[in-house]
């Protein structure tokens, strides 16, 4: 083992970044927030984009949506960028900078950290800006992207609840259920969408590598069958070309554990880029400080490998059983 650095192949900037200065005034009073009301009851649904700066496809969606002039058949319709002074920062030749300003915008989803006073960074500042919308939102989809390419997956949550509406979705055909981050609370856990007692519910898809025109096929068409499932728009009301073919079949990997770096050496055992599946316990997949790290249970799932955020303390990958 060395201690050498780290390099990565860089990944090319496939799609164009939308100019969403336009959208600056949105129309309910939050800046770059578009909430339409059919007049019919119904659930209020939202599609976010931007919790992180540099991944574009949920932009290009959302762009897509308010382009397009979709309006709800019934209940309400939250059209959102949210992280927008991260994405203003964007740079193509150091594309990863862009994730937030001053702090991760998907760790700070708990009253008690919107509420303190004492706490503040433009993650926060948006944050408490978006907060009242969010707060009325029966459904939400919230629409990222991945440091590494790999195969599209849904997040769901720990919650049974999260996992029904992923199998009901249909695609992506890989179901994540985690209970989140130890840094802070994501906002598709955030309040009730994170109570079994509630029907709210919020679903995180991870719709590919951030830069390719891949992910945003697969936002296109996460967003269109979020919206007609949600029963706010028919399929004839979509952008045509947005909806794609259902995978034959869903699986669902429970996420048990997580891996961190201690220090800056750490090194996976093949060129992991997620969603692989080693059949036999004590599989080596990686070495931490010179000290093999090894499956620890059959038809064990990496979900999400990348060491380009490597630092003393940051979860590298986490593990996940096969649930079917």
């Amino acid at each position: 083992m060395t201690n050498a650095p780290l390099t990565f192949d860089a990944y090319p900037v496939e799609v164009e970044f939308p100019d969403i200065r336009p959208y600056a005034d949105g129309n309910c009073g939050i800046p770059y927030v578009f909430t339409f009301d059919s007049g019919v009851p119904g659930p209020h649904v939202m599609i976010n984009a931007l919790t992180h700066g540099n991944e574009v496809c949920g932009a290009i969606t959302v762009k897509g949506l308010l382009d397009a002039g979709v309006k709800p058949r019934r209940g309400r319709l939250t059209l959102a960028f949210a992280n927008v002074d991260a994405y203003a920062r964007f740079d193509p030749a150091r594309p990863d900078a862009s994730r937030f300003v001053d702090q991760d915008f998907n760790r700070v989803w708990t009253s008690a950290v919107l509420d303190d006073a004492g706490r503040d960074s433009s993650e926060l500042r948006r944050a408490r800006a978006m907060r009242p919308v969010i707060d009325t939102v029966d459904l939400l989809l919230d629409l990222h992207s991945m440091h590494e390419r790999s195969r599209p997956l849904i997040v769901s949550g720990p919650l049974d609840k999260g996992i029904a509406l992923a199998r009901q979705l249909g695609a992506p055909a890989d179901v994540i259920v985690d209970e989140g981050h130890p840094e802070g609370r994501r906002m598709r856990d955030y309040a009730d969408f994170g109570d079994p007692a509630s029907a709210r519910n919020a679903l995180l898809i991870e719709c590919g590598q951030h830069w390719e025109t891949s992910a945003v096929t697969v936002a296109r068409d996460s967003a269109a069958r979020f919206l007609i499932h949600a029963g706010v728009l028919g399929s004839e009301d979509v952008p045509a070309g947005w909806l794609q073919p259902l995978p034959a079949t869903q699986r669902v990997v429970r996420v048990t554990e997580p891996v961190v770096a201690s220090s800056m050496d750490f090194r996976f055992a093949g060129p992991y880029t997620g969603l692989e599946t080693f059949a036999e316990a004590g599989t080596v997949i990686g070495w931490r400080d010179g000290e093999p790290v090894v499956t620890p249970y059959p038809n064990c799932v990496l979900v999400m490998p990348s060491l380009r955020q490597l630092r003393p303390g940051v979860t590298v990958v986490r593990l996940g059983r096969l649930e079917g």
